[in-house]
């Protein structure tokens, strides 16, 4: 093997300046074409000496040089950078990268011309090693989500966390100054300079309904987070909506998601990455702080006794979760415990279950809202209704956002409920899928925009033309 490896190399050093190179075709993944074409090329072209190895092996050689390597060879002749562009190395050489190769696929077939543009409902042609070397240059870009993790697009995790909704008030509110001191510190933590990077911020899922001023409320927002960053010298900027990055974190660009927020949980449409709000976003007054609550006041009832708050949200994260027949529950023994570091040890039986149930039925709590399978239901109604779409499958996937709905059993549970309310013509086809990345989903969504071969150019709005637009609607 090391002298076949050896001639490789010698044949580049004599025939690199020989030829001159030619296109590459582009070709789809799940086609053999090029495959008939390469058997073609090659009983009529020459290779030199590797004419007489198989092609098999001949790939298997290439795969172990790995991708620079194979790349230079692309100037050998006509024959080698016809074999050596084959999408099926390049596509070996992307599932041998940190990013799974599903998602690197779903992102670079889906979302590489950028937002709102036309999403194709079939794999376009693509060159992979054309990609590959795109995303071997791209810059990476700082993500910032929410209620709040942040780091860089190119780590595997978020590198830190902080409790936003504590440290800054409501980021809601479009309030320049809030956001730029917001903004600065989350920097800070991070140890870089502002204008090094682009970066990703995810917009937190407020203003629901399509009226001028929740639209006038939504721009403001945006334009303030804008303003914000271009003000501390960040070269480019990609705001996108924090339900559509879950989305896109489960391999999907329309569905519906249900995101479990702090003090609500927000159902949320979306149509080729696009939240429709002329549909209608639903809202259930129940989020992460209630279902906390409530735990404690069981906890409480039962004179067990907590430290903190945090204590009780540690419980709610081990050892809750939510049962496919309420009613069957309550007649188990579901006692559990759990260890927690300076607290003890903790027990809990029926507790466990019943926090989750107050999503179902708030009454439960004392909460006078719709159950979440009837806000899910209704949307789904909506969407129907609006016919968006010849194809009505789009809405038929849910996906669940937020930490509390990691809860074991929800997605289960979610669906069984929504589709024993609605008619057959809409329930068939319908899947719940639990948060594709944890309480971090949005942030891999973030994550998958960022390392795209065509980031940041496709994503992101540039200082300039931020500028030039406002300048514009000043004038106006």
């Amino acid at each position: 093997m090391a002298m076949l490896l050896r001639r490789v190399w010698e044949s580049v050093s004599t025939r690199s300046t020989s030829s001159n190179s030619t296109s590459t075709s582009l070709s789809t993944v799940n086609s053999m074409d090029r495959f008939d074409q390469m058997m073609m090329y090659i009983q009529t072209a020459s290779t030199g000496e590797f004419d007489r190895i198989p092609l098999d092996i001949f790939i298997q050689i290439l795969k172990i040089l790995g991708p620079k390597e194979s790349a230079k060879l692309t100037s050998v002749c006509k024959s080698w950078k016809f074999i050596v562009s084959d999408n099926r190395l390049w596509i070996y050489f992307l599932q041998n990268q940190h990013e799974p190769w599903d998602s690197t696929f779903f992102a670079e077939t889906h979302l590489r011309s950028g937002p709102l543009r036309t999403f194709p409902n079939s794999v376009p042609e693509l060159s992979f090693m054309c990609i590959y070397g795109q995303r071997a240059q791209v810059p990476g870009a700082i993500i910032i989500d929410g209620y709040c993790k942040f780091g860089w697009s190119k780590y595997s995790a978020p590198s830190g966390r902080s409790a936003t909704f504590l440290e800054f008030g409501n980021i809601e509110s479009p309030m320049y100054s809030r956001l730029r001191h917001f903004f600065s510190t989350i920097y800070t933590r991070m140890q870089v300079k502002t204008s090094t990077q682009p970066i990703i911020v995810s917009i937190p899922i407020c203003h629901y309904d399509d009226t001028e001023s929740d639209k006038a409320a939504r721009t403001q927002l945006k334009d303030a987070i804008h303003s914000a960053l271009f003000d501390m010298n960040v070269p480019a900027v990609c705001a996108v909506n924090q339900a559509v990055l879950a989305l896109f974190a489960a391999r999907k660009v329309s569905g519906i998601v249900v995101n479990i927020g702090f003090n609500q949980t927000s159902i949320v449409p979306i149509l080729h990455g696009k939240v429709m709000h002329q549909v209608g976003v639903e809202v259930v007054g129940i989020g992460a702080l209630k279902l906390t609550g409530f735990l404690k006041e069981q906890m409480q009832q039962k004179n067990i006794y907590f430290g903190s708050l945090y204590t009780v949200r540690t419980l709610k994260e081990n050892l809750c979760y939510v049962a496919l027949d309420y009613e069957a529950e309550l007649s188990k023994d579901t006692s559990a415990s759990f260890q927690i570091a300076s607290e003890g040890c903790f027990t809990l039986s029926e507790e466990r279950f019943k926090t989750g149930e107050i999503l179902f039925q708030p009454r439960i709590a004392g909460v006078r809202a719709m159950g979440l399978q009837n806000a899910v239901a209704l949307c789904m109604e909506h969407c129907q209704d609006a016919e968006l779409m010849v194809d009505d499958s789009w809405y038929k996937t849910v996906v669940l956002a937020g930490g509390s709905a990691c809860l074991p059993g929800l997605a289960e549970r979610l669906e069984k409920e929504v589709c024993g309310l609605l008619p057959p013509c809409i329930s068939n086809g319908i899947r719940v899928l639990p948060p594709p990345y944890g309480v971090d989903s949005a942030w891999y969504g973030a994550k998958l925009i960022g390392n795209l071969s065509t980031f940041p150019t496709s994503w992101c709005v540039m200082k300039k033309q931020f500028r030039h637009r406002s300048r514009r609607k000043f004038m106006w």
